[in-house]
């Protein structure tokens, strides 16, 4: 097997990873930015084809145009045969992982194997002072954990980085649906649909055949949920139909210096709010208005969108999780 480990950010840098990884000929480690770019992602492109020149399995037209596609039920494991596995384990953010994804996916090479690290980047109200964080040994209280990770708490990935890491390492597979946008984007932990202004939220978003927010200018709504609606939030779930969505009832809150200073005013304020009422579930969610801004694993969209679809793809995720 060759394993390839991206250390994503300088929270994922800063680990000190066992020496017996770096004595193993099977072993690469990469060190990345926090978000990596395509061309920061270009060689895992190269390792999957020189592990894999031609892949022989039905090309996603081939796929698209079965009378029945099967592989849109119960996730599936990959039908490609490498000479070898290729094992990818992306330590970082939820924003780190859905660009490795995403490079993947639009390579059209989402056989390899991929586990996950969950390290969320250190703010100015919590930098670590001891040093590195070292993951051959026991997470110590100023260690980044996988509290800020969906993904990881949708894949039950341990918060302790030396347990995460021994799974990414020696852990299964077992594939999850994989959720994309249309432009390409690879969901890893959540997405969320919001006004661009963070007011409520004026449009339309379906889920399916079901509708879950119809709101206009003047706030009159019918919606899944009772309350006034400031957008939606989806996650990937570990099975078919593949997406969970449910409305925001709460304005999306600040980020930066003053977002910390209203969280230390008003410890008790949550980020956002979520109708368990309007839960809805489906393989693609629509969305229309105006304005909106879309977020992917915490990164938004740079301009408004009048329109985005999220839909799981026809290949699934090969994720190492318990």
């Amino acid at each position: 097997m060759r394993v390839l480990i991206l250390r994503c950010g300088e929270a994922a840098a800063e680990l000190v990873l066992p020496k017996t990884l770096y004595r193993s000929s099977g072993v690469e480690i990469f060190t990345l930015p926090a978000v990596p770019g395509r061309g920061d992602l270009k060689f895992l492109s190269e390792h999957a084809t020189e592990l894999l020149p031609v892949d022989p399995t039905p090309s996603l037209e081939e796929i698209q145009a079965q009378p029945r596609v099967e592989h849109m039920a119960a996730p599936q494991l990959a039908p490609q045969q490498p000479v070898m596995p290729l094992r990818i384990i992306v330590i970082g953010s939820d924003a780190a992982l859905s660009a490795v994804l995403t490079r993947l996916l639009r390579a059209d090479q989402l056989w390899p194997q991929i586990g996950f690290v969950p390290v969320a980047e250190p703010t100015n109200s919590a930098v670590d002072t001891t040093g590195s964080k070292n993951v051959s040994g026991p997470a110590t209280e100023n260690a980044a954990s996988s509290t800020a990770s969906t993904a990881a708490q949708n894949w039950s990935i341990p918060a302790d980085p030396a347990a995460a890491l021994k799974l990414a390492l020696t852990g299964e597979v077992k594939p999850v649906p994989l959720i994309r946008n249309d432009a390409g984007q690879a969901v890893a932990g959540s997405a969320a649909i919001s006004q661009w202004d963070a007011s409520a939220m004026t449009g339309e978003i379906i889920v399916d055949d079901a509708t879950l927010l119809q709101q206009d200018a003047q706030g009159s709504a019918d919606n899944a949920s009772r309350s006034l609606a400031y957008g939606a939030r989806l996650v990937p779930m570990l099975n078919a139909p593949g997406i969970a969505a449910a409305v925001h009832t709460a304005a999306p809150q600040p980020r930066g210096l003053f977002a910390r200073w209203r969280k230390k005013k008003n410890p008790g304020a949550s980020v956002s709010q979520l109708d368990p009422h309007s839960l809805v579930t489906g393989r693609a969610v629509q969305a229309g208005g105006p304005e909106m801004a879309v977020h992917v694993d915490g990164v938004r969209s740079k301009r408004p969108q009048k329109r985005v679809t999220f839909y799981r793809h026809l290949r699934d995720l090969q994720i190492i999780r318990p």
